[in-house]
């Protein structure tokens, strides 16, 4: 599966942000889907992930009630929107997808992740 995010840009503190990522072929309902990003200097972590039919999610602490992951298997595409926006948000966002079974849980390591796109960059001024 080929993976395409969008939807980054600037935004000032406390703003909102909606992040897309279409898949290719036929099968994304066959993949796990997770949203990672990357600031500069640091390591890539986990943000949200999403189960094959988007019953069951799971997010970092910190983006708790800010940020919440959803998807359209009819549209090959999943979001991630993110509000109340803080500075410390700044990064490249990438998402990925996970070839997994019907009930397996969402995973939050990178290296459990099969596909990944190539990135967007958000960044959050103060």
């Amino acid at each position: 599966v080929q993976l395409q995010a969008s939807g980054g840009g600037l935004v000032q503190a406390g703003g909102s942000l909606r992040l897309s990522c279409a898949a290719s072929g036929r099968t994304f309902s066959s993949y796990n889907m997770g949203w990672f990003r990357q600031a500069p200097g640091k390591e890539r972590e986990f943000v949200a992930g999403i189960n094959r039919s988007g019953g069951s999610t799971k997010y970092a602490d910190s983006m708790k009630g800010r940020f919440t992951i959803s998807r359209d298997n009819a549209k090959n595409t999943v979001y991630l929107q993110m509000n109340s926006l803080k500075p410390e948000d700044t990064a490249v966002y990438y998402c990925a997808a996970a070839l997994q079974g019907y009930f397996d849980p969402v995973r939050t390591g990178s290296r459990q992740y099969d596909y990944w796109g190539q990135g967007t960059l958000v960044t959050v001024s103060s």
